[in-house]
């Protein structure tokens, strides 16, 4: 079983902790399925394969536990190192369950940006499964859960390429990654 590790974080920089594995079993968002269940253990970081363009979707499918608080999702550039966030995050996606907010944000060069809140609909229940789709297009992400679209995030890197990791933790069990 992999080993949770804590690092204190630069300052103004909050501490993501992930199980610290071995590079020859570092899952990947598309993994074989004997390994799923394994690999999908939240905290989760796994390698989007030729990073994120145009075109291209993330999809997850979980459960959100029975007594949920937050979780939250990243879209970065590169692992970043001993469980500190790589400077450079897409998107990081926050839901809190207290106040029903899905919060969302990016990182560019290490300085976070503005917070966004509005959407439409809250659709995360506890203990319910979900589907939550990440479509990458040329000027945004667009977000959909259970295939109804969530929000629209413009992109604030310009080089989609590299955004080439997923991290997900917090109140969810993870059942599939494609």
């Amino acid at each position: 079983m992999a080993e949770t590790h804590r690092v204190t974080a630069a300052p103004g920089r909050k501490k993501w902790v992930f199980p610290q594995r071995s590079e020859e079993n570092k899952p990947s968002v598309g993994s074989s399925a004997r390994d799923a269940h394994r690999s999908l253990a939240v905290p989760f970081r796994g390698h989007i394969s030729g990073g994120m363009c145009p075109g291209k979707k993330v999809v997850m499918v979980g459960v959100v536990d029975p007594r949920p608080d937050r979780f939250y999702v990243a879209l970065t550039c590169g692992r970043g190192t001993s469980g500190e966030p790589p400077p450079n995050v897409a998107l990081e996606l926050c839901v809190r369950f207290r106040d029903r907010q899905v919060v969302r944000r990016a990182c560019v060069s290490g300085s976070w940006g503005d917070i966004e809140r509005a959407v439409p609909f809250f659709p995360f229940i506890k203990d319910q499964p979900f589907k939550m789709e990440f479509h990458c297009e040329q000027s945004r992400l667009r977000v959909f859960v259970d295939g109804q679209k969530l929000f629209d995030f413009s992109h604030r890197l310009t080089s989609l390429d590299k955004v080439d990791t997923l991290w997900i933790k917090g109140s969810i069990t993870i059942t599939k990654l494609a």
